[in-house]
């Protein structure tokens, strides 16, 4: 009786103890959402976070990926509403396409505010970013890392730009945030919205002129192949990426699982965000020459060249502080001021 009784104690105590990887529902796929593929940084950050999460889990949570937002029909505003409504379980995505839903995230979008990647690092890994991942968990979602698609850069098919004066005119395909298109105006040029998916027919067609985009998504898409023979270095707005799981997702797995998911999602950011500056540094500038070689006049601005932008979008910058919220852009201004 005695031998019976501490055996069934034991098996309690092992029972407790044991990881309750039996009683979560798990679900055989995960959907994972990105806007680019493989063939830039964007994606292979994507993809490397699912590797990783299915290495740190023993494959009990398995990811797929869908690229090109095509659980939202390519419609990249639409992605992080799929995400809180559940249509899509994980994403790595872009705090542009998601400011229209978190007013918070246009903070990067604000015209020449991140003069450098310590700047920009200064935000996402200080109390700026922290403070912006609380207002994501107040919209549904789980945030756990950054990425990087990287600083936006500006092309087109007409003329060198070294001046405001240079875009007159001229049209650009921006994307789905009224930011860009008050930046824009403001520098005298006339902007146009639309995605990414019919940016490169209009740009081949002659329908727009120019587009701003990463050099990694310049180089990778090609764009030089649509007649983008100018492009001029400006770093006028830089473009986090966030890993995000849906918040239903994330409470069916249990702490051991949540926390090997984070961890991946750390890791595979760190790496992404090392391919995004992969040269483009003052150590390596391989990047810029490989642009070069296909042919495309780069223009590189100083800091004297790019103070006319900056004076004339700043009526922009303290608008969109307002709509942001001051508090915040504050906290960002002496976050960038700190760093080292």
């Amino acid at each position: 009786m005695q031998k019976s009784l501490v055996a069934i104690a034991l098996a309690a105590t092992f029972t407790a103890a044991a990881p309750s990887y039996a009683q979560q529902k798990y679900q055989p796929e995960y959907r994972l959402s990105t806007v680019l593929g493989t063939a830039f940084p964007w994606g292979k950050g994507g993809e490397r976070w699912a590797e990783l999460v299915k290495e740190k889990t023993q494959g009990r949570i398995n990811i797929k990926m869908y690229p090109g937002t095509s659980l939202v029909a390519g419609d990249q505003t639409r992605e992080f509403t799929a995400i809180r409504q559940g249509v899509i379980d994980m994403a790595v995505g872009s705090s542009i396409n998601w400011s229209p839903q978190v007013k918070e995230l246009n903070l990067f979008s604000m015209p020449f505010l991140l003069p450098d990647y310590r700047a920009l690092d200064a935000l996402t890994q200080g109390k700026t970013g922290q403070d912006l991942f609380k207002v994501l968990e107040k919209n549904g979602v789980v945030p756990l890392a950054w990425g990087e698609n990287g600083y936006r850069e500006i092309s087109n098919s007409k003329r060198e730009i070294r001046s405001p004066a240079d875009m007159k005119g001229m049209k650009f395909r921006v994307v789905g945030s009224p930011l860009f298109n008050d930046t824009f105006t403001a520098l005298g040029a006339n902007p146009t919205q639309m995605s990414w998916a019919d940016a490169q027919p209009a740009l081949a067609s002659g329908a727009v002129d120019g587009q701003e985009n990463p050099i990694s998504v310049f180089t990778g898409a090609k764009i030089a192949a649509v007649g983008q023979k100018y492009l001029t270095i400006w770093g006028y707005v830089a473009d986090p990426l966030i890993f995000v799981v849906n918040k239903k997702v994330w409470d069916g797995w249990n702490k051991a699982d949540q926390d090997a998911v984070r961890e991946a999602a750390l890791q595979a950011g760190k790496e992404e965000t090392s391919m995004a500056r992969k040269g483009l540094t003052a150590a390596d500038g391989s990047a810029y020459k490989e642009v070069e070689a296909s042919g495309v006049k780069v223009t590189r601005l100083s800091a004297a060249e790019i103070a006319p932008f900056k004076e004339m979008t700043r009526p922009v910058y303290d608008k969109w502080a307002k709509t942001i919220g001051p508090a915040l852009v504050k906290q960002a201004e002496t976050d960038i001021a700190a760093r080292k």
